[in-house]
């Protein structure tokens, strides 16, 4: 599904060139579960832009499905990150005084080709797979504990149906706890939906919860290895 080769990622500050990644490859099958892990500034979180059409790479290919994500206008990379890929990021990024229907049905608003009755449920058939209770469905996303508003920002982002998860550090904001939760509802989404699941974490622990983990250091690679 996924294949990246050689992928260098470069910025200049006041004539000074960083390297951030540095000829990174790795292939990830549909279907798998895998952890980046690394420090701060080793270089992930690039990645993670990168891996969601988020970011142009400096040089090097990715491949999604076949194709050559940075061969595609702009247009088609933001049809990528629509359909292909369903994001979850640290913050939980919900709207505080909407609703956890609006706040997961948002992405089929903007889409604006789904009916109406459709994006209901379609948004009841993502907060069931999350495990979220219908009692909570009609609250506002402010009235959530942090792992409730992470389930719900796990739901939006399956609101299109995406073939791929990409989640930025997603128990960064929780206790163990509730972190643990959070996790298990990645390893959920993966067994029994087949989702391809990718978590970018700094924490071993939390690496550990996938199938196979990508450790990077300084914009390379250090290891790859199954859990």
């Amino acid at each position: 599904m996924i294949k990246c080769e050689k992928i260098t990622k470069s910025y200049f500050v006041g004539g000074t060139r960083t390297s951030v990644l540095k000829d990174v490859s790795f292939e990830i099958g549909e279907g798998e579960y895998v952890a980046i892990m690394g420090p701060s500034g080793s270089g992930k979180s690039t990645l993670m832009h990168i891996l969601g059409a988020l970011d142009r790479p400096t040089s090097g290919q990715y491949f999604l499905d076949g194709k050559n994500v940075f061969d595609l206008s702009e247009e088609e990379m933001a049809a990528i990150r629509s359909e292909k890929i369903g994001f979850v990021f640290q913050s939980f990024n919900l709207l505080p005084r909407s609703t956890v229907l609006r706040n997961v049905i948002l992405p089929l608003i903007y889409n604006g080709h789904v009916p109406k009755a459709t994006r209901r449920a379609k948004a009841e058939k993502a907060l069931n797979a999350v495990g979220l209770e219908t009692d909570q469905w009609t609250h506002l996303s402010n009235q959530l504990s942090g792992g409730q508003m992470q389930r719900v920002a796990i739901a939006r982002a399956l609101i299109n149906d995406p073939s791929i998860i990409l989640a930025d550090e997603p128990t960064g904001n929780l206790d163990s706890k509730t972190g643990a939760v959070v996790l298990d509802t990645f390893q959920k989404l993966n067994k029994e939906s087949g989702h391809t699941v990718i978590l970018i974490t700094h924490d071993k622990h939390v690496a550990e919860h996938a199938k196979r983990i990508i450790e990077i250091k300084d914009g390379e690679i250090i290891s790859d290895s199954p859990c």
